[in-house]
């Protein structure tokens, strides 16, 4: 029966192909997952009212980052390949794609733990520098805890958009089941290996939504 609706599908080919797909995926949300706090962050700080306030560095901040996120995502991994080349040594390949699938993703995320610093209650933090509390212990112990629930949901959302990306990358050569729906699907006019590439992709995204979803559930003490 899978022979038949599948006759062009060689499995050991889709099982590397998922690996690959997975492999970008996993490490580009833990490098956007680090950029993209580090960049909320001080969007939020440097922002009128709050600790680090900066109009300077804010408003550079904040340019920077709507920059990247009004890049298109092809466009962006061609923009980078001298930059991927000169640190990975090559613009193919799964750890080719990894520079572009984190300078592309951590911008959005970037905007998405703004939004959650900015839902945490202004009284904990007023509460927490009445008592004398240092900037570091603010965001340590105040503000990534409050806002964690909000983060998970937006790192889960932003893994989404990423496995969508890699899609997008295996068309220029990054690998995974994107490359191998258009190298040994869409241009071999096979399109059973298309169609079964785009059932193993819906199968990841539903894992990595169920993951964060577990995952959000589980540290939202409210």
């Amino acid at each position: 029966m899978m022979n038949e609706l599948f006759p062009n599908v060689r499995m050991d080919q889709m099982w590397t192909a998922t690996y690959e797909t997975l492999y970008m995926t996993i490490i580009s949300v833990i490098g956007t997952f680090i950029l993209g706090i580090l960049l909320g962050l001080l969007l939020f700080l440097t922002s009128r009212g709050n600790l680090w306030q900066n109009t300077l560095v804010n408003s550079i901040t904040a340019t920077l980052v709507n920059v990247f996120r009004a890049i298109p995502f092809i466009i962006l991994i061609l923009l980078l390949f001298p930059f991927t080349d000169f640190l990975m040594g090559t613009i193919r390949g799964p750890k080719a794609a990894l520079p572009a699938l984190i300078i592309g993703a951590a911008p959005f995320y970037a905007r998405l733990v703004e939004i959650a610093l900015k839902e945490v209650d202004k009284g904990v933090v007023e509460a927490a520098q009445s008592m004398g509390a240092k900037t570091r212990t603010i965001i340590f112990k105040v503000l990534l805890p409050e806002s964690m629930p909000a983060l998970i949901s937006g790192i889960t959302v932003t893994a989404i958009a990423l496995i969508s990306y890699t899609a997008m990358a295996g068309v220029i050569g990054a690998g995974g089941l994107g490359d191998l729906a258009y190298m040994q699907g869409f241009q071999r006019r096979d399109f059973d290996v298309v169609f079964a590439c785009t059932i193993f992709i819906v199968v990841i995204v539903f894992v990595f939504q169920f993951i964060g979803d577990w995952v959000s559930r589980a540290i939202d003490k409210r």
